[in-house]
């Protein structure tokens, strides 16, 4: 079995004129939500083998509390330019190309693709989860998709269970 952890950035700043988008930062709202998803992930979530992480500014920043909280050593972690906005494909491809050997990866990005990518994986689940995921992937949500796979290039649309969908919202 394959364990998917999709993790979309916390909210971030808008407002700073000059800073290009990759640079966004977090906003104090986005910061207390990544903290809150972090504790979340550690607590009932599978620890990753691998995290995959867009080298946005906002998205770094929404991996960190994760990092100080993890048991060490920590897994191996790659900012990926290739994630930065990405769309489901790209998504989709960068997960089929994973290792046999990573069983759980945490991959944290950005919408559309994010959101995108966990509706078309998603085939099985609580109808609840489903609608709650299909409705809105909204900023710092964590969607837990399992795969009754080997081999992540057999990684398929609505080949997945989710087991979880939890947003910063359900701890506040």
């Amino acid at each position: 079995m394959k364990t998917i952890l999709l993790l979309r950035h916390a909210k971030s700043a808008w407002g700073e004129p000059g800073v290009p988008d990759h640079d966004r930062p977090l906003n104090s709202r986005g910061v207390r939500a990544a903290e809150l998803m972090a504790e979340h992930l550690l607590a009932k979530a599978p620890l990753p083998d691998l995290i995959l992480c867009s080298t946005a500014m906002r998205a770094r920043q929404t991996l960190a509390p994760l990092v100080e909280r993890l048991p060490q050593p920590a897994p191996p972690i790659a900012l990926e330019n290739g994630l930065y906005l990405a769309s489901e494909d790209v998504l989709l491809n960068r997960l089929r190309d994973l290792p046999t050997t990573v069983s759980t990866v945490l991959m944290i990005g950005h919408n559309d693709g994010m959101g995108e990518l966990a509706a078309l994986l998603a085939g099985h689940g609580k109808a609840t989860l489903l609608a709650a995921l299909r409705d809105k992937f909204p900023t710092g949500a964590l969607a837990t998709l399992q795969a009754e796979i080997t081999d992540w290039s057999k990684l398929q649309a609505g080949g997945t269970t989710l087991a979880a969908f939890a947003r910063p919202r359900d701890f506040d």
